[in-house]
């Protein structure tokens, strides 16, 4: 087998190690296990997606965060306050369409007289079970999230393709900053830190094969996000081999030199930021539904910190180094919450893990700054070019010598 062939192998082998693992794991902590592996497949879709902003683009965001709360309260409001009825409440706002209303529920914020005031809930009251209102189906919220994401990915990508290094990290840092604050701030809506509830992925549970799975149950969620993040990094990956990943690298190598050369630099600053903001917001809001609540602090700048993080422990230039390194971390993470004692002292490593992963970044960026898992990709994809550079020189100079002793 020649060694170039084994990332695809391994590439395969994990994936199929995946989509197996929910049908022999059977250990006690199923539930907790497979929590963690939809909460890794989540980051994963993150830090491979900033990978391609920072790693490819050199376009270093504090945003990425942002954009997944976006899609995460796009659908939660969508879900929260939109519904559809076949009669008219007469309390709430609502819209006529076709043969049904759209109803608009009042927002009330947190108060202790929630029913009293929520307009739906008055209305059912009176119908007394005799008319069913439908909720927003899920996979629209989906859309919606997906869709916002891009248009803020279009629009800060507008707004900061003039700014480099530095000055864009502290302009998407402070929109991110801005955007939790408005929501926090914005009770009557957002419910501010009580946060909003969201329906389940599969609110009415879902039979796959003649088995039906209530919507408590990981499997689908699971294979929900498995599959995303596998169609998330099939986009990268295709965007990285054709020309627009050519570009953006050339933009991350020296933006001066690729404007002169031709390339269109806003075009491209613009298109990097869409599709890894719509990516983000994806993400967002299939995780909002699988955990059914969405806070302000989901968006904390902590959060965005551990994707940064992930993405360059594991190696920021490679997509794929970035996913894997985020599944691995956050299982590490979670492993390391099992406190223990030395001489009679408890050390509670669910506060000194996180001093642990610092340390593993620090060291990281000193000694290994293209990641841990990238050179291990580049020695097999890459390892052979060079042994074929060096026999092409050889037999070159070979021949050169030839001629020349004929000579």
């Amino acid at each position: 087998m020649k060694r170039q062939n084994v990332p695809q192998l391994l590439g395969a082998l994990i994936v199929v190690f995946f989509v197996a693992f929910p049908f022999v794991y059977s250990g006690g902590n199923y539930d907790y296990i497979m929590h963690i592996c939809i909460i890794g497949f989540f980051y994963a879709i993150l830090a491979s997606s900033w990978s391609m902003l920072a790693g490819y683009a050199g376009q270093f965001s504090f945003g990425h965060m942002a954009f997944m709360g976006l899609g995460a309260y796009t659908t939660a409001l969508l879900c929260h306050y939109f519904f559809l009825s076949p009669e008219p409440t007469g309390i709430c706002t609502e819209f006529a369409i076709g043969g049904h209303y759209l109803i608009v529920k009042n927002p009330i914020g947190v108060t202790s007289t929630t029913l009293t005031q929520d307009c739906l809930a008055q209305a059912m009251d009176k119908w007394n079970g005799t008319v069913e209102v439908t909720p927003m189906p899920v996979w629209l919220g989906i859309i919606l999230g997906t869709v916002v994401g891009g248009i803020f990915g279009l629009l800060i990508g507008l707004l900061v393709l003039r700014l480099r290094a530095a000055y864009l990290a502290l302009f998407t840092l402070g929109f991110s900053e801005i955007l939790r604050a408005t929501i926090s701030a914005e009770i009557q809506i957002t419910r501010g830190q009580a946060g909003l509830e969201l329906p389940s992925l599969f609110e009415n549970g879902i039979t796959i094969a003649g088995h039906f799975f209530s919507k408590t149950d990981k499997i689908p969620p699971y294979f929900v996000m498995l599959f995303l993040l596998l169609g998330c990094l099939a986009v990268l990956y295709w965007l990285s081999q054709s020309r627009f990943g050519l570009f953006v690298r050339a933009l991350r190598e020296d933006q001066d030199a690729a404007a002169a050369l031709g390339v269109n630099t806003t075009r491209y600053k613009v298109l990097v930021f869409v599709v890894t903001s719509s990516m983000a917001a994806l993400a967002g809001t299939v995780y909002a539904h699988y955990v059914t609540i969405i806070t302000p602090n989901n968006l904390m700048i902590l959060q965005m910190s551990l994707v940064v993080a992930m993405a360059v422990i594991a190696g920021v230039e490679s997509f794929i180094a970035a996913a894997i390194g985020a599944i691995l971390i956050e299982f590490i993470l979670e492993m390391l919450r099992t406190s223990f004692s030395i001489g009679g002292v408890t050390v509670d490593m669910t506060l000194w893990r996180l001093v642990f992963f610092g340390v593993v970044l620090m060291l990281t960026l000193r000694f290994a700054r293209n990641g841990l898992l990238v050179p291990i990709i580049d020695f097999f994809t890459r390892g052979h070019v060079a042994a074929e550079t060096v026999a092409r020189r050889s037999d070159e100079t070979t021949k050169t010598q030839s001629r020349e002793t004929q000579s």
